[in-house]
């Protein structure tokens, strides 16, 4: 990336993701309990007076009001920031990634891919649900991705298998797994909206990023069980969600590398 246009896109692409976590902290909050995500404006849960536009700002905000409503005193949960800040690092990371590849609104739409994935994995956090206005949007956007990368006839053919293949093989896999899974344990072992998940990651990143999705996904639920393990707590229940986006941002970033690490391994083998 020119030196030039890194001082540009890299401090333009952090400022947008703090932007745009901040209104993910709003989809997060309001699209489970059915209220609408523009209206009424943003206010403060406790005493419900409106906020002020300086209220609002990300990440700074939270720190000039020291983690209080300005209004009532009532103490501001630290993930607000904490989300505005993991989103605009992720956008960062795009930026200094992807930013000498592909053209700004290619960029764009790979960060609305990034916080379609936090507001899942944090929805699933809070009500273990995955709301299918979400997933199934963000499947659409995902064909929409790659019909919006061809620049021909037959390259959006291809790129529309590619993109219909990933989504299929996510969701009938992982939907395979889990009526497998639940007749050996006898209960239900997976909710029906983790294939939905991957279907979006695959109609994104295509079949290959399914199976590295899949990996990085079980790796990070095993380690979290680890981890409750050693603490003492009960792992019974680990929410696959944020494990499945943890993955997908995983193969959106190192998904190349990690295939072509597997294939050369294979080789020698």
């Amino acid at each position: 990336m020119p030196s030039e246009l890194g001082l540009i896109l890299l401090p333009s692409s952090f400022l947008l993701g703090a932007c745009v976590g901040s209104f993910i902290n709003v989809v997060v909050y309001r699209l489970p309990r059915g209220i609408s995500i523009v209206h009424p404006p943003s206010r403060c849960p406790h005493c419900q007076t409106r906020l002020a536009p300086k209220d609002n700002i990300p990440i700074f905000g939270w720190l000039f009001l020291g983690g209080k409503c300005r209004y009532c005193g009532a103490p501001i949960a630290w993930r607000y920031p904490g989300v505005e800040l993991l989103t605009a690092l992720l956008f960062l990371a795009l930026g200094a990634r992807f930013g000498s590849q592909l053209s700004l609104p290619s960029l764009l739409l790979l960060g609305a891919f990034v916080a379609w994935l936090l507001a899942l994995a944090l929805i699933d956090l809070d009500t273990e649900t995955l709301p299918n206005p979400l997933t199934q949007s963000g499947l659409i956007l995902g064909i929409f991705y790659h019909a919006f990368l061809s620049t021909s006839p037959p390259t959006l053919a291809q790129n529309l298998i590619a993109s219909t293949l990933g989504m299929v093989l996510g969701i009938w896999s992982l939907s395979l797994v889990g009526v497998f899974a639940t007749i050996v344990l006898g209960k239900e072992a997976m909710g029906g909206g983790d294939p939905k998940l991957l279907g979006m990651i695959g109609a994104w990143l295509g079949w290959r990023a399914v199976l590295i999705t899949v990996l990085i996904a079980s790796l990070v639920g095993v380690l979290v069980a680890g981890i409750g393990k050693l603490l003492g707590k009960s792992m019974q229940r680990i929410r696959f969600g944020p494990c499945l986006a943890i993955g997908g941002i995983g193969a959106l970033f190192w998904g190349q590398y990690l295939t072509e690490q597997y294939l050369r391994w294979f080789y020698f083998l």
